[in-house]
């Protein structure tokens, strides 16, 4: 049994720790892999959430007007530092999030890069260069410009923890901004882990500030008035709050939500890759990804040679504790698996009927582990077909058409992503077309690179991270008009 060893503090703020008075508001951090409690988060309180944001407005005159050069040196010493650390923010993602290493390791490269990213485009300096514009009327000069939107409120997940943050924070202080941010309450020793050194890199106090808590603490900060920007990434309910209270003070948003994508096998796929594109989409992590594309949509003439190797796949995947042969980690909480198995346990209920599942090993043991299923042809009102599970839950259908099989992927009210399996240069530029996504993959794995764009249509959510359009998303676009004479 490990030994109870981190005591997160309820605040950061302007690089000091901010104890609770009391121990009554902490909550327990868990080893997921193992169920073994080891330490406590104490929460923050509404004077500490109030400092916290305080101190970001006071550090953003200072901050906003240094140069993008400067700005660049920064973001590229946490890039740096973070490589540095890799074992270290990789041991700890396994330890609370109970990732195998490959998963652990792949979210700190995810994290260096994103920093990496937007140094490089501060350095560059030409997204931040005025821009002439042309106008009808000579006697007038015209100029576009960008400057901070002021102080943004983080709001991070905790399925991707450091990752998610690195999203929100590289792009935001690339812009100019300071922020406060409020990590998960599940994962925030590896959020904690990344502030430090944030630190260490030479950003300038009060410019990134942290504050613990769960939802109570999320609402306040999001409400307070000196926040400029919101950026929240969690469950579109949730979103719908945030969305709420920004509106009180027209507050900026980014909202990253749910998704509910589908992966296409048409029948000329090479089924090889698409069993493995399946098994990615809808096993990593556990499937707690927004981008889980766990609708599976295969053509009638491929679908017995599919499920069949499909099948002999998802029996194959090991889940166990992190090792390095372990393809399937645990879910993040044993509430986050009592709700995946009482949708699943609805769906059947409803008619679904589950196809084949894999199988624990027996190390899980006290783990929040759940073996993954796969439910073949649902009804399209099935709740585990139109509902966002997040957890490993897989969902087969057969289609006849490209038209049937676009009909079915469209047939929902998010949109974040999806994946085409073809041979056929031809039908791949259609499904491009087509789909309702944001970002559509052919032929590839879930592929994430911060030089693209990430967020979806409908419910998955308003405005993009990532890309250009990512440090855009922290700024506000400016004009003027200047007598040429």
């Amino acid at each position: 049994m490990e030994t109870t060893t981190i005591t997160l503090p309820a605040a950061t703020i302007s690089g000091h720790a901010h104890r609770s008075a009391t121990t009554a508001t902490s909550t327990p951090i868990h080893n997921a892999a193992t169920g073994a409690l080891i330490g406590w988060q104490e929460q923050a309180t509404a004077d500490q959430i109030d400092k916290a944001v305080r101190e970001a407005h006071k550090a953003l005159p200072s901050w906003r007007t240094t140069s993008p050069a400067t700005r660049a040196k920064l973001l590229k010493k946490i890039a740096e530092l973070i490589e540095a650390d890799r074992a270290r923010l990789a041991a700890m993602q396994m330890q609370v999030s109970g990732k195998p290493p490959f998963e652990a390791n792949l979210d700190v490269s995810d994290a260096a890069a994103t920093f990496d990213y937007y140094a490089g485009l501060c350095a560059e300096a030409a997204a931040f260069t005025p821009e002439t514009l042309k106008l009808p009327d000579d006697t007038v000069t015209g100029e576009r410009f960008y400057e901070a939107v002021g102080v943004a409120a983080l709001i991070v997940p905790w399925n991707f923890p450091m990752v998610t943050t690195a999203w929100k924070i590289a792009p935001a202080l690339a812009a100019g901004c300071t922020v406060v941010l409020k990590p998960s309450e599940f994962t925030s020793p590896v959020e904690h882990m990344l502030a430090q050194i944030i630190a260490e890199a030479g950003v300038p106090d009060g410019v990134v500030n942290l504050v613990n808590g769960g939802g109570a603490v999320g609402a306040q900060l999001t409400a307070h008035p000196l926040i400029d920007k919101i950026s929240f990434t969690g469950s579109t309910a949730s979103g719908r709050k945030v969305m709420q209270a920004a509106a009180q003070d027209m507050k900026r948003v980014t909202l990253e939500l749910g998704g509910k994508s589908a992966l296409i096998v048409r029948a000329d796929a090479d089924i090889e890759r698409a069993v493995s594109l399946a098994v990615g989409g809808a096993f990593t992590n556990a499937g707690q990804m927004c981008s889980a594309t766990a609708r599976i949509l295969v053509h009638d003439d491929v679908y017995r040679k599919f499920m069949a190797a499909f099948e002999t796949a998802v029996r194959a995947i090991q889940v166990a504790p992190p090792a390095e042969d372990v393809v399937m980690g645990p879910l993040v909480s044993a509430a986050q698996r009592e709700r995946v198995q009482a949708l699943l346990a609805q769906g059947v209920e409803a008619g679904a009927s589950v196809a084949f599942s894999g199988q624990l090993d027996p190390a899980c043991g006290d783990g929040f582990f759940m073996a993954p299923v796969v439910v073949a042809e649902p009804a399209v009102d099935n709740v585990l077909w139109t509902d966002e599970v997040f957890g490993p839950v897989a969902c087969v259908k057969s289609f006849r058409t490209d038209e049937e099989a676009i009909a079915l992927a469209n047939d929902t009210r998010y949109g974040l992503v999806a994946t085409v399996v073809t041979a056929d240069q031809d039908a791949a530029r259609r499904y491009k077309t087509q789909l309702r996504a944001g970002l559509v993959w052919i032929n590839t794995p879930q592929l994430i690179f911060p030089q693209v764009c990430w967020g979806g249509l409908g419910l998955s959510g308003i405005g993009r991270e990532l890309g250009l359009a990512g440090l855009r998303s922290y700024q506000e676009l400016r004009h003027a008009l200047t007598d040429a004479a």
